[in-house]
């Protein structure tokens, strides 16, 4: 029992066994989606240059309750370093990144969406990224 917080696919095999040793199985498998109205986010490459590019990523409310505080995660798929951001705070650990709300943008009201952007810097790729997370929930794209 429980309510999902994320969506997945599991497989589960039953077994059961009577007194005398006769047993019998079956498999099932199940989808659980993601939660709907969770959040929607656009990536999208503003500018770039030879080593650089500047992006923005706006991330949608769908839902019918406000997000208070927020924390958008993704990974890049190249070699970016982001080196200034705003409407934001960026952190990166490696291909890993979270920019956090700053004080101003801190809630999406439902049915809203907020921009943040920021300037990076890249050496063999710019790929953008394809999924991101909002408060550890999937986002669509």
């Amino acid at each position: 029992s429980g309510t999902p917080t994320a969506g997945g696919t599991s497989t589960v095999t039953v077994t059961a066994q009577d007194a005398t040793g006769a047993s019998g199985s079956t498999t099932f498998t199940w989808t659980v989606a993601a939660p709907a109205g969770a959040c929607a986010v656009s990536y999208s490459t503003q500018s770039q240059w030879a080593g650089g590019f500047v992006a923005s990523v706006t991330i949608s409310n769908p839902g019918p309750s406000p997000v208070n505080g927020w924390t958008l995660g993704f990974t890049f798929p190249g070699d970016q370093k982001i080196t200034n951001s705003w409407n934001g705070v960026a952190a990166q650990s490696g291909k890993g990144v979270t920019i956090t709300n700053e004080n101003y943008n801190s809630a999406i009201a439902a049915g809203a969406s907020t921009s943040v952007g920021f300037q990076g810097t890249w050496t063999t790729s710019n790929i953008a990224p394809t999924s991101f997370t909002l408060n550890g929930t999937a986002c669509t794209t």
